[in-house]
């Protein structure tokens, strides 16, 4: 095995894999594992082109300052590359980005601004839009641009793309390639790359319903107005000026939950842990063999690793919060409970604990409150205002038992209340335990209603 000088040089060259336990039709899919490069995602090949070609052009020089925006794989390989070449990177994202996209991009020293993700193209708060003010308004800043920038496409297009044909030689070609598209570089690259070494592979793009480009593709209709979706980075509300859709002749619009349950059933059938656009590129994927009469070698990606996502879709309970997973339906209280005591979901603590047992769990489990059982039955609810109120003062108290600070008067309200009968216990600051006699079945906060209420709509 060789020895590399530089992280950067693992970029590219990543593996395909024959799919052997989806379904898909008279087709054989493969899938090209992107999630192997060092950044964990595609986006590493941008991100050190765009940045080795502004170097070529004299544009940038170490120590200078690159700003971007970014829905955070980018943002990543250009940190990468910008650890490695000396360059302090300001990346702006939008805040439906997952934590440990955030949390990575800080960890690797750049530097991370949050905005709205509610807003669209021409708002100052926009993601691109406040990365190109930020650059304007940052003196000597080189503002990367990817969805303007044709080094972005260049990089698929001699890379990529003879990547791609040169690994599917070895199974008879490529048929048919499915992608998804946000900058639209690898769209873009990839469709030029094909245009003159493989004209006979269709191109077919994979997008989150509420983007504008299923539409644009497959009806030649551009909406100035778009939904809104999960999935993260895919999906347009408008055209990328570097965008070339002119031999994508076929889009499939997928909705965030079928994205979500195509990458768990990719981790659960073939052992592999992919990223929320590949859920919406496998889903399309599928969609396209299955619907095929006869057997062609169908290609898709792997976009980026699944572990910037195990707090959201590989989370049972954000994808019963957000309506994806199904839930058995009571008809009473029990359909708010998120963790039932009876599935052993509920996180509890024994009247005998000591009190930094229960502040573990809470951090742990990210819960301001736990009822205190003794055994079956409940005695006590601890919130961490009343865990605060006996430790102040005196931090040994952690070592107290959770009898010492518990409360033991406690809102029961049974399973067969009405959703109307939460609302004083709300308002008095409380949560609603929720009992079937006197048997405990799990609590109900705000949030729980909340989320309860929004499932309704949706």
């Amino acid at each position: 095995m060789a020895i590399h000088d530089s992280i950067l040089d693992l970029v590219g060259q990543t593996p395909i894999i024959r799919a052997h336990h989806l379904d898909t039709g008279p087709c054989t899919l493969y899938l090209k594992l992107e999630s192997q490069n060092p950044g964990g995602s595609i986006k590493d090949r941008i991100g050190i082109a765009m940045i080795e070609a502004a170097e070529k052009r004299g544009d940038i020089k170490p120590g200078d300052t690159l700003v971007e925006g970014t829905a955070g794989n980018t943002g990543i390989g250009l940190a990468l590359a910008a650890q490695q070449k000396g360059y302090r990177l300001i990346l702006v994202v939008p805040d439906k980005m997952s934590r440990e996209k955030i949390f990575n991009l800080k960890a690797m020293g750049a530097q991370v601004v949050l905005t709205r993700s509610d807003v669209a193209k021409r708002h100052p708060e926009y993601y691109q839009d406040l990365a190109a003010r930020i650059a304007a308004e940052t003196p000597g800043a080189y503002f990367i641009n990817q969805f303007g920038n044709p080094d972005n496409p260049a990089a698929h297009e001699f890379g990529t793309g003879p990547e791609i044909l040169q690994q599917m030689a070895e199974v008879g070609g490529l048929d048919a390639i499915v992608f998804g598209c946000g900058s639209s570089g690898t769209m873009t690259g990839l469709s030029r790359c094909f245009a003159v070494q493989s004209p006979h592979t269709e191109l077919v793009l994979a997008d989150p319903v509420g983007s504008i480009l299923a539409d644009y593709i497959n009806h030649g209709t551009l909406s100035d107005k778009s939904g809104s979706w999960l999935v993260e980075g895919i999906g347009e509300d408008f055209l990328p000026s570097i965008a070339d859709f002119s031999r994508v002749r076929k889009a499939y619009a997928i909705s965030d939950r079928d994205s979500f349950l195509a990458a768990r059933e990719l981790l659960r059938k073939e052992g592999i842990l992919g990223g929320s656009s590949t859920g919406t590129l496998l889903a399309a994927a599928l969609r396209y063999c299955r619907e095929q009469t006869t057997p062609k070698n169908v290609l898709t990606f792997v976009c980026d690793t699944g572990n910037r996502y195990l707090s959201k879709m590989y989370n049972d309970y954000w994808m019963l919060d957000n309506g994806f997973l199904e839930r058995t339906q009571y008809g009473d209280l029990r359909d708010l409970i998120l963790r039932p005591f009876t599935q052993r979901d509920t996180v509890v603590v024994s009247p005998n604990d000591p009190l930094i047992i229960a502040w573990q769990r809470m951090k742990l489990y990210d819960i301001s409150q736990l009822p205190v059982l003794d055994g079956e039955r409940i005695v006590g609810i601890l919130d961490e205002s009343d865990m605060l109120l006996h430790v102040y003062g005196d931090e040994a108290r952690f070592r107290d038992p959770v009898s010492s600070a518990m409360v033991r008067k406690l809102d029961l309200v049974d399973v067969r209340a009405p959703i109307e009968a939460l609302l004083p216990v709300f308002d008095r600051g409380h949560v609603a335990i929720v009992m079937d006699g006197d048997r405990f079945l799990g609590l109900i906060t705000r949030i729980d209603l909340l989320n309860y209420l929004r499932r309704r709509v949706q």
